[in-house]
């Protein structure tokens, strides 16, 4: 395998915002099944792929999810052509027969292991989050991922039989660069990292 190009690079990571304004311009759901059929492929443990999607588009699910939202979330929010509730899935391990064909006992390393379940969801729905944010960004898209809403009246109105969680909101759109203020700055190597 070789490195990609330079100006792969800078669409997905270097030139590549967090967006809070965005251009009138649908996002269609051929993007959308064309988007997840990349992120699924990134890797997670026992490839349990605990991370759910709801795709917000219309009118009405967005003033569904509005009151969920913090106030300096709303405007962003409601602009936005998609809005994702990245979820996982307290019930991933039913699936395991078909993720993990080749080891069967998989589904018994959780099933009623409620420390188990909510640790491997919350962390490996987390790390389907971010691939779904690159894989948005190498489709042309652009990401806005956000705290910044109460998880209990998102997860009453949208998962109200408790069967998904809410993790984390990401608008995705076609941003616009107006919108967007001066880059801040990251922690350097010596300052968030160690070789041993």
């Amino acid at each position: 395998m070789s490195a990609i190009s330079h100006d792969a690079l800078r669409q997905l990571f270097l030139d590549a915002r967090t967006h809070k304004a965005w251009q009138d311009k649908p996002v269609s759901d051929e993007t959308l099944h064309q988007l997840y059929d990349l992120m699924k492929w990134g890797p997670t443990s026992a490839n349990t792929s605990p991370a759910r999607m709801v795709f917000i588009k219309s009118k009405e699910a967005k003033e569904r999810l509005k009151p969920a939202l913090s106030e300096g979330n709303i405007e962003k929010t409601m602009s936005a052509p998609v809005t994702v509730i990245l979820a996982w899935s307290n019930e991933f391990y039913e699936h395991m027969a078909k993720l993990a064909p080749h080891n069967p006992d998989t589904r018994n390393w959780f099933a009623g292991k409620e420390k188990a379940i909510f640790n491997t969801a919350f962390r490996n729905s987390s790390l389907q989050g971010a691939y779904m944010i690159i894989a948005a960004r190498a489709l042309g898209l652009d990401c806005g991922p956000m705290s910044g809403f109460s998880e209990k009246k998102l997860n009453e109105e949208f998962f109200p039989d408790g069967k998904w969680q809410a993790n984390f909101l990401c608008n995705i759109g076609y941003g616009d660069v107006s919108g967007l203020q001066p880059r801040a700055p990251r922690l350097d190597f010596d300052e968030a990292c160690r070789v041993l």
